[in-house]
This record gives structure tokens, sequence and C-alpha cells, in this order.
């Protein structure tokens, strides 16, 4: 088995060492998913620039952004993602109710999000093949076009950390070990 590193700013390639720098500077630690991505420095920069991009130039909420994030994560069993993401919505004040529903794969309660969890699941799950009923649902339950494409940002921006997680097999940080998630922690509640 190949085993990757999880680079120090110090131990990084030189184009990534900025990059982790800035990870530093605004996290207060260097996040073992930016130590591992390092590695690739296009794939840090993407992955930096996709999650800055869905952050600022959506015009969706904190919440409503992790609902899309949370979605992905589960589906796609990206433990490290959804321990992460956890924390990030504790921080961000997402309402309780709605990280136990995207933690355990179950309905919220507020319809509108509703909405919004299920078309992000039917993104995931069909690949991008969604049915003209999935928009017309997005966009019944207040949601607008741009929301859809939001979607498929917020989808490609989990690809690249999901994904990077499983082929590494990151180590999860000890700031998020508390929301510490698995596929068999959702099937038995």
């Amino acid at each position: 088995m190949t085993d990757f590193n999880v680079h120090t700013i110090e131990s990084a390639p030189e184009a990534s060492k900025p990059q982790l720098e800035h990870s530093q500077k605004t996290y207060g630690f260097v996040p073992n998913l930016h130590g591992v991505m390092a590695e690739s420095p296009a794939l840090l920069e993407a992955y930096r620039t996709v999650s800055a991009i869905f952050d600022t130039k959506t015009d969706l909420s904190t919440t409503e952004r992790q609902i899309i994030a949370m979605t992905n994560n589960r589906l796609n069993g990206c433990t490290y993602c959804m321990a992460a993401h956890t924390s990030i919505m504790q921080a961000g004040k997402v309402p309780d109710d709605v990280i136990t529903a995207l933690r355990d794969g179950t309905p919220i309660a507020d319809p509108k999000l509703e909405a919004l969890r299920v078309f992000a699941e039917q993104v995931n799950e069909k690949r991008g093949w969604i049915e003209r009923s999935d928009i017309d649902a997005l966009l019944a339950a207040g949601y607008t076009k741009q929301t859809v494409f939001d979607v498929i940002v917020g989808t490609a921006y989990k690809v690249l950390s999901n994904y990077t997680n499983h082929v590494a097999q990151t180590p999860l940080d000890p700031t998020f070990a508390k929301n510490e998630w698995t596929a068999e922690t959702e099937r038995v509640q």
C-alpha cells in the first residue's frame, strides 16, 4: 500500500508552501487534508480556489452550503470531511437539528432546506443526470436556477476533498476528533 505524506509547511513542495501558510493563518493550524493535498500544488490550489468560490460567489447561506457539502460527504463516505464539516457547522452556528439530520442522512425539518438536501443528493447519486422533476422540486421550494448550478460547484468541491481523503486515508486532525463519523455510525442511529 502506498503511504501519502501529510506535509508541513517545511516539507511541502515549494509551490504548495504559500497555500499551507495561508491555511496556518486562516485556521491556526494546517489541516491534514491540506497537508496531504500539498503533494500536488495543483490539487491544493484547485481545492482552495473552488472552496473560496463556493463560499463567496454563491447566494447560499452558510447552512445551505453545508447542506450541500455534508450531503456529498455522507454519500461519498468521507469520514474526514464529515468530522471536519461538523466542526465547521458548529462554529458557524448551524442549527443542531440540521447537523444531526446531515450526519444521519435523515430529512431536515425545514421544508426548504430539505428540498436542497434532496436535490444535492440527487445530483450526487445520479452523477448530474437529474430529472426535470428534481429541478422543479428545488425551484418550487424557493430556490433559483442559479442554485441548481451552485449545487454542482459544491459537489465538485467535495469531490476534490472526498476523493483525496479516500486515496490518502487522511488522518483526522485532533481538532475534529470529537465529531468523528463513520458510515457504520450513520447506520446504527
